[in-house]
């Protein structure tokens, strides 16, 4: 059981990162946002990791991809991710379990985009010393809304499927 656990981290970490890195190849910088703000489609694999495993898989997934970030990026870039990312995966993991009863993935996704993005202001703040780019916090929270209805939206319509996979894998391994 431990190992399919592992196997399955490490499928999840690879989308994960495959989905930074087109996400980062594919979409330009968009105007009025801090340069790299992204829609954060990687993020929709660590809410279904938190969904099926929670926080200590998600968080798995989250450092992961901060080490990407790392070695992609730089330094600032790990530090920025590894902040933004832990926020919202503690956040995730707390709002995933009224999944149903107060929040949709919608929801979650809109919550968990904004946590990432104060995360990353917060740890900009610190890099930079520059208090000054609180004044995107508006846009931020704007854009949160944006791309965690897309994120939210993308699991809504993906985890019926899983599951449904999922159902059909177990059915089978135990013939």
């Amino acid at each position: 059981m431990k190992t399919n656990k592992t196997a399955f981290l490490g499928i999840m970490a690879a989308l994960a990162l495959v989905l930074s890195f087109l996400e980062s190849m594919l979409i330009p910088d968009i105007p009025f946002l801090p340069v790299g703000a992204k829609p954060g489609l990687s993020n929709v694999v660590t809410m279904y990791v938190a969904t099926v495993m929670g926080f200590p898989g998600a968080i798995c997934i989250t450092v992961i991809k901060g080490i990407f970030a790392l070695i992609t990026r730089g330094a600032t870039a790990a530090f920025m991710s590894l902040f933004g990312g832990v926020l919202s995966t503690a956040l995730l993991c707390l709002v995933i379990k009224k999944r149903g009863k107060v929040f949709s993935f919608i929801g979650i996704g809109i919550i968990c985009a904004a946590a990432h993005n104060v995360g990353q202001l917060m740890a900009a703040l610190c890099v930079t010393g520059t208090y000054s780019l609180i004044n995107y916090l508006k846009y931020l929270l704007i854009f949160s809304l944006i791309t965690g209805s897309v994120t939210g939206f993308m699991l809504t319509v993906l985890m019926p499927r899983i599951e449904k996979i999922t159902v059909k894998q177990n059915k089978e391994m135990s013939k």
